[in-house]
């Protein structure tokens, strides 16, 4: 009996360290699938702007993340590279919808990329400062996904599309205002030869 109790409470304790033990940070990516939400990141009841880029969600510890296909692996962010016939797109304090002067410039990415078929992309989504880490990954990779979707809705082929959300860690602009915020809220593009 005191053998079976203590094989008890050495499994007991095993699996707690292995429940309690997380995986490095890294920033969540996603190999594209599925379609991705439209619409404002949240919604307010009153008309007062929140005060941070993001509102507090309930999640675990550690950056959200979408496991790629078991078939495909982790994209190598060192291989892609930026180029100036791809745009950033920009969005709105805590919205990853895509507005209409964005639009423009994603018809013209999207027009490149399908003019450049031998190109994979990926599609790095960032978010200013305010609010939490957890919370600003997981409005990246959804302005990433929006932006991916816009551009699988314009004839790019979904599998050359792989997204990454770094939230506030790879800001444009440091200085703590609107003007300088607003340029961190964007989805930014990097492709490769495949």
């Amino acid at each position: 009996m005191l053998t079976r109790c203590s094989h008890l409470a050495f499994t007991s304790l095993l699996v707690a360290a292995v429940v309690l033990s997380g995986c490095a940070k890294r920033p969540a990516t996603t190999q594209a699938a599925a379609p991705a939400p439209t619409g404002a990141a949240s919604s307010t009841a009153s008309s007062t702007p929140p005060s941070s880029d993001s509102q507090p969600m309930q999640s675990s510890p550690g950056p959200s993340t979408t496991t790629p296909t078991p078939t495909t692996a982790r994209p190598v962010v060192k291989d892609f590279a930026a180029i100036p016939d791809l745009v950033d797109v920009f969005f709105d304090f805590d919205k990853y919808d895509i507005r209409p002067g964005d639009a423009k410039t994603l018809d013209a990415n999207a027009n490149w990329l399908k003019s450049n078929p031998n190109h994979l992309v990926l599609i790095e989504g960032h978010c200013d400062e305010r609010g939490t880490n957890e919370y600003n990954l997981a409005l990246g990779e959804r302005r990433a996904k929006s932006t991916m979707n816009y551009l699988v809705s314009q004839g790019v082929q979904a599998n050359r599309i792989t997204i990454i959300s770094y939230g506030e860690e790879r800001p444009q602009c440091t200085e703590h205002n609107e003007a300088c915020w607003s340029k961190n809220r964007r989805s930014h593009f990097l492709v490769k030869p495949r």
